[in-house]
């Protein structure tokens, strides 16, 4: 009886879903996950990738990733803090600091759990977080955790920021006010306004929490977006993922000692979860190295960028106001972006439709994601498609 119950309440939802555009079908990769995948037994070129700097599969993170799995098992077997912390996950953390330009860091199973966890560690229900409207969900979500006043503010708007932080302030109801952005926003590819933000922090006392996912192994020579503006020393909490440019699994807290300590006696995934893997840990190591080394790979990762943006742009298609290689064609409509994306992929393009709840709702669209491993051939062989469907559709003119 009561799986009859929750199919009459799924079904008309499910179907509502389809109806609008906005049910995700999700594709399986068969193979590994690198500038072309194959999908339904077709190759196409991936579009729709956070491998920024094609590391994902790179032979050397295979190497280290064995060779710790052969050394330290497959797992680590229990939580940080009782025998789960295994010399290579200090070596990992110690390495990430020194990436950072911070004093430690912490290393999480995923980077939303780094979002749950840091920022209900430190903020509760007698604090206050500033946070911009289009922030990750994985911040908006561990911003309810904590129980604090959570106050939106307009995206990218200082003066917006100035006030909320004036008024929370002046209020006197709370005993910390912190403010959160993403570093680099991933459904537009814009890059928050960090000195500024550093100004009105500063100017009214607040923590700063800067998650840049997307803004680690792609901003500042791949250190991330608080290294691009000098401001390691100004921003209290820098997090970021192992799972995109680094290429393999997980989510770091880099900040000061102290922080860091705290972080691990208090923030709940850390304290209630499984180490990452070894061979993880020993395959994030070795691409930190990689980039260290070499800005070769992020050099490309931006040309790519540069030239995929312009080619787009001068077929006529919205890419609205990305700085980074983070490239959306906004079509607004939900039914028309899912057309497009399907139209895409027929066509050899594999470009995945963002509709609401990703985004607003009006606001669709196909988001495409150059990387280091794409070659210029690939994607003139993009754009081409872009321009053949894109007439077709009467997304752009013919």
């Amino acid at each position: 009886m009561s799986r009859k119950v929750l199919e009459d309440i799924l079904t008309p939802q499910l179907q509502e879903l389809r109806e609008k555009g906005l049910y995700n079908v999700i594709d399986t990769v068969e193979g590994p996950n690198g500038p072309i995948v194959t999908i339904n037994g077709k190759d196409v070129i991936n579009m729709s990738s956070n491998n920024y700097l094609g590391l994902a599969n790179n032979e050397k993170l295979i190497q280290k990733a064995n060779e710790a799995t052969k050394q330290y098992g497959v797992g680590a077997g229990a939580v940080r803090t009782i025998n789960g912390t295994m010399t290579i996950h200090n070596e990992l953390e110690k390495r990430i600091a020194e990436f950072k330009h911070t004093e430690a860091a912490i290393a999480f199973q995923s980077g939303f759990n780094c979002n749950m966890g840091a920022i209900s560690a430190v903020m509760t229900k007698k604090d206050a977080i500033i946070s911009d409207e289009l922030n990750h969900a994985s911040i908006i979500d561990g911003c309810r955790l904590s129980g604090a006043k959570i106050i939106r503010v307009k995206h990218q708007d200082m003066d917006d920021l100035r006030r909320a932080a004036k008024e929370a302030v002046e209020s006197g109801a709370y005993e910390k006010i912190m403010y959160i952005t993403d570093g680099v926003f991933s459904m537009d590819g814009d890059v928050a306004k960090l000195p500024e933000i550093v100004e009105i922090a500063e100017e009214y006392g607040l923590l700063t929490y800067v998650d840049d996912a997307h803004g680690s192994g792609v901003m500042g020579n791949g250190a991330g977006t608080v290294k691009h503006f000098g401001l390691s020393d100004q921003i209290d909490f820098q997090i970021g993922t192992l799972s995109k440019a680094i290429g393999v699994v997980g989510g770091y807290v880099a900040g000061t000692q102290q922080l860091i300590d705290w972080l691990k006696v208090r923030a709940r995934p850390f304290l209630f979860s499984t180490s990452l893997t070894p061979g993880a840990a020993a395959a994030c190591i070795e691409a930190i190295n990689i980039m260290t080394e070499s800005t070769e790979r992020v050099d490309q990762l931006w040309e790519n960028g540069r030239y995929l943006k312009e080619g787009l742009i001068n077929l006529g298609f919205d890419i609205g106001h990305s700085e980074t290689p983070i490239t959306p064609c906004i079509i607004g409509e939900e039914t028309l972006t899912q057309q497009l994306s399907r139209r895409l992929m027929e066509e050899g393009v594999y470009a995945k439709a963002i509709t609401y709840p990703t985004v607003p709702k009006g606001t669709g669209r196909v988001r495409n994601m150059p990387t280091a491993a794409h070659t210029k051939e690939m994607l003139d062989q993009v754009l081409a498609v872009y321009e053949k469907v894109g007439k077709e559709l009467g997304v752009i003119q013919v």
